[in-house]
């Protein structure tokens, strides 16, 4: 009995030691700020998280039909509750990709491309720029920073609003950065009240891109300029294919979107809305390099992570649930990784518009 004793407590304390090692070595590696233990779901309080990945599930596992499209608003909103302290913890403060640059770090060449977005719109100090679909606000902080221009995010999540808050304090630029809660199809701003906009990768959750394009219209003063970079599938797409209709509809249900727009529909419709259309690429081609790299890099991370989520899941530090939703990010990073190496898809299609003088 006193060496079973023994080996139970060694174990237990072993146990104990390995959980020790994953909590604080591992999950306190924080990424950008974020601890593991500190995993929530946003404002869904942790009783219902499972329910509302299930009813997030059920909505988006197959593509939409256009009488669903009044509904995305709120999935996209619960979609960001599920995955905003995931997204951060791995990933950092900005929720999307960039093209890898020779010796330079993931942070840097995001920085480097979020840079680029306010550069093409030629904005000054003094100007008032929205950022559409702003996040945990990544992009409108180095934005603010390069520019010295006030930068106005808009999210539907009301728990980003508050992430957002919090870190522009820390970094000094709350002077510079404001954040709203709102819809990007109906914004609480008035006409003609800014000097310029961007959105990036964040207009592919619309259900319809001329509501939101029309909306940003709206909000620009005359002679304003505003870039996006959506998500589309490109040239090398075939809806024939078998595979290429997996991998896009595979980005679809796990990254909440209502539906892929084809890469020559993004132009039309902004001119549709009235923009006029000064250029349009795909920053994604070549020379470029490969911005889903940092996806095939995770694979280690993704299982140490699992372990590390499914014992704070088991503990009960974090919601039930959160597993599910872990496991859902790494599939549909697959389905990325796919879309990027065959070409189907790109996260960067770059169109820059005016809006015509009065």
């Amino acid at each position: 009995m006193e060496s079973l004793a023994a080996v139970f407590c060694t174990g237990a304390l072993l146990a104990c030691g390995l959980f020790y090692w994953f909590v604080c070595v591992l999950g306190s590696a924080e990424q950008k700020g974020k601890r593991a233990v500190n995993l929530t779901s946003g404002s869904i309080s942790r009783e219902k998280v499972h329910d509302k990945y299930n009813q997030y599930w059920s909505f988006f596992r197959r593509p939409k039909e256009i009488e669903t499209a009044d509904k995305v608003p709120h999935f996209v909103d619960t979609f960001y509750n599920l995955v905003t302290d995931i997204y951060e913890w791995g990933w950092g403060q900005s929720f999307h990709f960039s093209p890898s640059v020779p010796g330079k770090s993931h942070k840097d060449a995001t920085r480097l491309h979020e840079e680029m977005a306010v550069d093409l719109l030629s904005v000054k100090p003094e100007h008032r720029i929205l950022d559409v679909g702003c996040g945990v606000g990544g992009p409108m902080r180095a934005i603010a920073a390069h520019s010295r221009a006030h930068v106005v995010g808009i999210t539907i999540n009301e728990y980003q609003v508050n992430r957002a808050k919090i870190h522009n304090k820390k970094a000094g630029l709350d002077s510079l950065c404001d954040v709203v809660c709102g819809n990007f199809l109906q914004m609480p701003f008035d006409d003609n009240s800014f000097d310029g906009a961007y959105s990036i990768e964040a207009t592919c959750h619309a259900p319809r891109l001329e509501d939101v394009y029309a909306e940003i219209y709206r909000v620009l003063k005359p002679g304003a300029m505003y870039v996006s970079y959506e998500w589309v599938t490109t040239e090398l797409f075939r809806a024939e294919n078998v595979e290429h209709v997996e991998v896009i509809q595979g980005i679809e249900r796990g990254d909440a979107l209502p539906g892929m727009r084809s890469h020559d529909q993004i132009s039309e419709i902004a001119r549709k809305v009235g923009f006029e259309v000064v250029e349009e690429r795909d920053l994604a081609r070549p020379p470029a390099g490969e911005w889903w790299k940092r996806l095939k890099m995770g694979k280690i991370a993704y299982w140490r992570n699992h372990i590390l989520v499914s014992v704070l899941t088991m503990l009960g530090i974090a919601p039930k649930g959160v597993v599910d939703v872990h496991e859902m990010l790494f599939k549909t990073a697959q389905y990325l990784t796919k879309g990027g190496e065959t070409g189907i898809f790109s996260p960067m299609h770059m169109i820059l518009c005016r809006k015509p003088e009065a």
